[in-house]
């Protein structure tokens, strides 16, 4: 498990019971996903909404936000043939504690730099997640609808790793990359271990 971790660049793989409770959540699973896909075509918008002048950036997030929009439409019709509902949208702790680490301040490249490394780490840790459901899944046919799920997430976190050196020195990119997977793993150390939760 942990050569494919580490192709991700994450430093602390995903508790294996998490896979097991979620299994057993999986309406609750499935709605937080739904979430997890609107949350990341809005991301994508604002980052267009927030730097129109950067072509490239706003060249490669159109088609992400149609494709994010096309994957909560997807959750969405596999919960309604499992005759789920959608639910409340819940607190995301793990997001939340990724906006705290997130530079706010500072010159404009600071601030960019760091809300591309943090969606890059989310969909990282969304492919790892990803391939857990699509391995540890009972069910045949979400283990096939997860497996894609990780292809796409993994080439968004691809893509914003990219962005950021298209913009920002790649040394920079390194070292402010590293800062925020160390981070990221002392932080998932202490999250409580949820089946209810994507993250």
């Amino acid at each position: 498990m942990s050569s494919k971790v580490s192709i991700l660049g994450l430093k602390l793989p995903t508790d294996p019971r998490w896979v097991d409770l979620a299994a057993i959540s999986l309406e609750e699973i499935l709605t937080d996903h739904a979430f997890c896909e609107q949350k990341a075509a809005t991301s994508a918008i604002s980052l267009i909404q927030r730097y129109p002048d950067r072509t490239r950036l706003v060249d490669e997030l159109a088609p992400i936000v149609t494709e994010e929009w096309g994957h909560f439409r997807q959750v969405l019709a596999e919960m309604k043939k499992r005759g789920f509902a959608l639910g409340k949208q819940r607190k995301d702790l793990y997001v939340n504690e990724l906006m705290i680490f997130q530079q706010k301040g500072g010159a404009p490249d600071v601030v960019l730099l760091d809300r591309l490394l943090q969606f890059a780490l989310i969909e990282a840790r969304s492919a790892e997640r990803f391939r857990l459901l699509s391995e540890g899944l009972e069910d045949a046919y979400l283990r096939e609808f997860y497996r894609k799920f990780m292809i796409s997430e993994a080439g968004h976190y691809r893509l914003f790793i990219d962005l950021a050196n298209e913009y920002i020195p790649e040394e920079r990119v390194r070292q402010r990359w590293t800062e925020w997977l160390a981070f990221e793993a002392e932080m998932i150390a202490k999250l409580p271990v949820r089946g209810d939760r994507m993250h």
